[in-house]
Parts: C-alpha cells; sequence; structure tokens
C-alpha cells in the first residue's frame, strides 16, 4: 500500500532531525562546559598551610638518675675491709638528655667527709666510668676535690645517656690513716654533678 503522507511529513521529519541534532549539540556543549566549571570549582577549593618545626636547645639530667639524692655507703666492719680496694658501682647514675655536645664534671662540695669534728680527706675517693654505660666521650678517673673536673669530656648528643659509675677507695687509702684509726661513725660529704654545654 502507497504511503501518501510521506512527501507532506517530510519537511517536519527534516525539522526534527535537525531538532535533535542541536539538541545533542547542545548537551555536549553543556557538558563541556560543566566539566570546565567543575574542575575550576575544585582548583578554587585548595588550600595550603605552613607547618613549623621550633627546636630549642635542651640539657637535663633526668630525676630518675641515682645521684639525684641518692646516697652511697663504704662500709668498713673488719680487718679485710681496711687492707683492701672498695668499689661502689651505681647504674644510672647520672641519666641525660641534651641536644648538643656536653662535658661532665663533678666536685666535692666540701674538703671532708664530716662526722662532727671528725674528718676524712675528700681525695680519697676516686670516681670513673663505669664500662657499662651509654654516655660517650673522653673519660678520666676523678680524684674528688672541691674544684670542678671533667669526668666526661666530649660526650654526644642524645637521650637518655646513662652515666654509671664506679666510686673507688683504693687499697692504700683504706689502710692509711686518712681512714684506719678515725673514731667510728658515718662520715658525709655531698658530691656535685654538672652537665654543661661544650
Amino acid at each position: 500500500m502507497k504511503n501518501y503522507l510521506s512527501p507532506q511529513l517530510a519537511p517536519f521529519q527534516k525539522n526534527a532531525n535537525l531538532t535533535l541534532a542541536l539538541k545533542l549539540f547542545g548537551l555536549r556543549i553543556a557538558s563541556i562546559v560543566a566539566l570546565f566549571f567543575c574542575s575550576t570549582i575544585i582548583n578554587a577549593q585548595k588550600a595550603s598551610t605552613s607547618v613549623n618545626i621550633i627546636l630549642a636547645d635542651v640539657l637535663s639530667i633526668d630525676s630518675e638518675s641515682t645521684a639525684n639524692g641518692g646516697a652511697i655507703d663504704f662500709r668498713y666492719e673488719t680487718v679485710a675491709d681496711y687492707n683492701s680496694q672498695k668499689t661502689a658501682t651505681v647504674p644510672k647514675s647520672l641519666v641525660i638528655t641534651f641536644s648538643k655536645a656536653f662535658d661532665v664534671k663533678v666536685k666535692a662540695n666540701g674538703a671532708y667527709f664530716e662526722n662532727g669534728t671528725n674528718l676524712i680527706p675528700i681525695n680519697v675517693i676516686t670516681i670513673r666510668r663505669n664500662e657499662s654505660s651509654t654516655l660517650s666521650g673522653t673519660s678520666t678517673p676523678v680524684v674528688l676535690s672541691t674544684l670542678d673536673q671533667v669526668l666526661v669530656g666530649g660526650a654526644a648528643l642524645g637521650s637518655k645517656l646513662q652515666l654509671d659509675l664506679d666510686y673507688i677507695i683504693p687499697q692504700s687509702k683504706s689502710s692509711s690513716t686518712d681512714i684506719l684509726g678515725k673514731p667510728a661513725g658515718t662520715y658525709t660529704q655531698t658530691v656535685t654533678y654538672t652537665a654543661s654545654a661544650l
């Protein structure tokens, strides 16, 4: 059967195709514009901030140091005690945190160990770094005096560095009149440690 309406509808069909093509073109343009604006919006939402790390030099002899209010006892109770070297090893004598290289110095706060009017000279004691220490540097045994003396020199910076100390009374001092023959009792003196930057 012949379609008599096709010639009459042809112009409308062309217009419909054109309209559809224009709509599709418009959608493409709209999509491109939308993508452009979306990317612009994303870029516009960026933010920046500065992060600062502010350092100060620190030096701390930690409260866990046994030298902080501690006490060391040398007991002379037998003949053998007076004829031998006495050594007291004190772990964690000093626990130090420092941000620079430093020295550790030691001194006595008085010239004698005192028991009332009875006196023992402080130079009977030698202090040295024990090998178990984690604190580095140059170490020399120190015969105790009232002057600041370098116990550990050029110690490297670090955190929770442990200085274990040996306190020694040599046999020559134990059996000398510095100790032997003194009245019985407890003889006391304070020893002070100082850590200072190089």
